[in-house]
C-alpha cells in the first residue's frame, strides 16, 4: 500500500491536538493548545467551557500543522479523531470538525480510541518497542495493564477497581491546598518531601491479581489532613509519601505483568507515565529483573493529536472502516477491551 498522510484530531478534554503522520516518512507536524490556564480558576475542567475552546482553536491549528508540514489540505489522505473516551461536548467538536472535513474533502474518516492513542503512542519513539509486550495506561480516570500482541489485539490484565492513579494524584493534590492541574503539583511537592514522616497504605500490593485500587490511598490522604493543621513540610512530606504509596504500587504490577505474560518488554502511556519517580522505580526494577521499559517522549505523555494520527495510520493499514458521508458518532464511555480483535 502506498503511504497515506493522515490528519489527526484530538478534542476529548482540556487539550486541543492536531497533527499529521506521514505513514512512509513518520511524524510531521504536530500542534497542542492546552486550556490548564483556562480552568485553572476553577479548579477543574468545566465542560462547556472545553467545549467552546475547541471550536476557536481547530481552524488554526489545523493551518499551523499544514504550514510546517508544507502540506495543503488537498494532499490529505485521510482522518483519524477521538471518538472516546472523553468529555462528550467536547468530542462533539473534534468529531463534528472531521467529519465535515472528510465530507467537504471526500476522503475516509475513521474514529479512534483515545486510550488506544496512548497505548501505541511509545511507537513513535526513536527506538519503538517490537510486538507482544505488556502495557501500563496510566491516563486520567483509567489505570490498566494489557498484553498487547499487536494493534488491535490487547488483552485486559488488570485494572484500576475504583478511583485510577491519575484521578488519585488529582483528588489528593486538592486534599493538599494545590492547584490544577493537581498530578504535576504534586509530584513538584513531592520533591521537597522528606521521607518516613508519614505511612501510607499499599493498596493491593500483595494481592494475587493485576488490579490496582487507589480509593482507599486518597481516604488515607484525608485522614492524615484532617488529624492537625498541616505545615507547609507537613504537605511536602505527605505528597512524597503518597506519591511513593502511588509509585510503589504501579511498578510491582506492572513487573508481576510481565512475569505472568512472560515478557520482557514493557511500555508505559498516558500522562502518569511522564511522573519522574514512576520513570525512576520502573528503571530500577527493570533493570533487576532483566527487562526493558518503553517510555513515549513527554510531550506525547498528555493529550495530543499525533498519537491520534499515528493509531488512525495504523487502523487504515490494517483494513478498518471508514466512511466520508459526514456522519459521525462519539462514545463518551467506551472501553478499551470492546475495540480488540483478540490473540
Amino acid at each position: 500500500m502506498p503511504a497515506m498522510l493522515v490528519l489527526g484530531i484530538e478534542s476529548s478534554c482540556d487539550e486541543t491536538g492536531v497533527a499529521l503522520y506521514d505513514s512512509g516518512r513518520g511524524l510531521l507536524a504536530d500542534a497542542v493548545h492546552t486550556q490548564v490556564e483556562m480552568h485553572e480558576a476553577y479548579g477543574g475542567v468545566v465542560p462547556e467551557l472545553a467545549s467552546r475552546d475547541h471550536i476557536r482553536r481547530l481552524a488554526p491549528l489545523l493551518r499551523r500543522v499544514l504550514a510546517e508540514a508544507d502540506r495543503r489540505l488537498e494532499d490529505i489522505d485521510a482522518i483519524a479523531y477521538t471518538a472516546g473516551p472523553g468529555l462528550a461536548g467536547a468530542l462533539l467538536v473534534g468529531a463534528s470538525f472531521a467529519a465535515a472535513l472528510g465530507f467537504s474533502r471526500g476522503i475516509p474518516v475513521l474514529p479512534v480510541h483515545h486510550l488506544e492513542g496512548h497505548l501505541l503512542s511509545p511507537l513513535l519513539s526513536d527506538e519503538p518497542p517490537q510486538f507482544p509486550f505488556v502495557a501500563l495506561l496510566v491516563s486520567g480516570g483509567h489505570t490498566q495493564l494489557m498484553r498487547v500482541a499487536s494493534v488491535g489485539h490487547y488483552e485486559l490484565l488488570g485494572e484500576s477497581l475504583d478511583d485510577a492513579a491519575g484521578e488519585a494524584f488529582d483528588k489528593t493534590a486538592k486534599l493538599l491546598g494545590l492547584g490544577y492541574p493537581g498530578g504535576p503539583a504534586l509530584a513538584k511537592l513531592a520533591e521537597d518531601g522528606r521521607p518516613g514522616r508519614f505511612k501510607l497504605p499499599r493498596p493491593m500490593l500483595r494481592s494475587p491479581d493485576l488490579d490496582f485500587s487507589f480509593s482507599g490511598l486518597k481516604t488515607a490522604v484525608l485522614t492524615a489532613v484532617r488529624e492537625r493543621p498541616l505545615t507547609a513540610e507537613d504537605r511536602a512530606d505527605l505528597a512524597h509519601e503518597f506519591q511513593e504509596a502511588v509509585t510503589e504500587v504501579l511498578a510491582a504490577k506492572a513487573l508481576a505483568a510481565l512475569a505472568a505474560c512472560r515478557l520482557d518488554r514493557l511500555v508505559v502511556a498516558g500522562g502518569v507515565g511522564a511522573n519522574r519517580r514512576l520513570r525512576e522505580r520502573l528503571d530500577r526494577r527493570a533493570a533487576r529483573a532483566g527487562v526493558r521499559v518503553f517510555y513515549p517522549e513527554l510531550a506525547l505523555c498528555t493529550d495530543n493529536g499525533a498519537m491520534i494520527a499515528f493509531c488512525g495510520a495504523q487502523r487504515l493499514l490494517a483494513g478498518a472502516q471508514t466512511r466520508s458521508d459526514g456522519v459521525f458518532a462519539v462514545r463518551p464511555r467506551w472501553p478499551l477491551q470492546e475495540i480488540t480483535g483478540g490473540d
